[in-house]
């Protein structure tokens, strides 16, 4: 098989367990290549995510490492993800389980796909999420007006320090911590969950993923829109954020472990 090693760069235990990996995989009679960043810190042969052609991209990382992964490829490809990171909820492998789950690991493996949502700003497209986007005031201490349409019809408005537009995958992250049910990201819909809003009647919503999703900022305070803590686009006073699913899902290896185990493993060693 072809593999892509993908590191978290500013930790030299998850390098080299990218290395010892990657020498694994090679070894086995594997076709390997590291990213770019992974290749300058292992010294190992390195190409970028877009142009790699892999089939198993094998990420050694915390969630951001791999929400980073996600974002740069132009194609979706398998997500092996191993746990470097502080809690890991993306990953299905903790470090101890990762050669045994690679050395038994062969092609035809399964797949699960999860939704990502697609952003557009006043019908300009911005960027795709697998957890969220963050929509939150330039101005601290400044409160946001949210206007929410749902398939042209006025559903809800709020006044709030920011709104989180999160998938069902994006429910054990940001949104979780403020207020959020946890979703089973086997299920596709979009979930909002203001931040402190001025109204306790404000609350978090899970909207079915057909229907057509509009937020709108009316308070002509100038926000900032962060896709999956990666990439920042600036709302200058006003604007119209078009929320729908993506074409193209994110897709993880299946490691055969339960999500519903897992978050309650990953909760209970916070």
């Amino acid at each position: 098989m072809r593999f892509l090693i993908v590191a978290r760069i500013d930790e030299p235990s998850a390098l080299a367990c990218a290395k010892a990996i990657y020498r694994l995989l090679a070894d086995s009679g594997h076709q390997v290549v590291c990213d770019e960043e992974t290749a300058a810190g292992t010294g190992l042969s390195g190409a970028t995510i877009q142009d790699a052609d892999a089939q198993v991209a094998v990420v050694v990382g915390g969630d951001g490492t791999i929400l980073l992964a996600v974002q740069r490829m132009k194609v979706q490809i398998p997500v092996l993800a191993i746990n470097w990171g502080e809690v890991g909820f993306l990953a299905g492998l903790e470090p101890a389980e990762a050669v045994p789950f690679l050395k038994r690991m062969k092609e035809g493996f399964p797949v699960e796909e999860r939704m990502r949502i697609s952003l557009s700003q006043d019908g300009v497209y911005v960027g795709d999420a697998l957890n969220e986007a963050l929509i939150v005031t330039a101005r601290p201490a400044k409160m946001l007006r949210f206007v929410v349409s749902i398939d042209g019809v006025q559903a809800e408005q709020f006044r709030a320090d920011g709104l989180l537009i999160s998938t069902p995958t994006g429910s054990t992250a940001y949104a979780m911590s403020a207020g959020g049910p946890i979703v089973d990201p086997r299920l596709t819909g979009v979930l909002l969950v203001p931040l402190a809003p001025y109204l306790l009647s404000a609350r978090p919503q899970l909207i079915g993923a057909d229907r057509t999703i509009e937020v709108r900022l009316t308070g002509g305070k100038p926000a900032t829109m962060v896709i999956d803590g990666q990439t920042s686009v600036e709302i200058e006073g006003s604007g119209i954020i078009g929320v729908k699913v993506s074409p193209e899902p994110a897709r993880f290896v299946d490691t055969g472990k339960n999500f519903f185990s897992r978050v309650n493993e990953k909760l209970r060693s916070l």
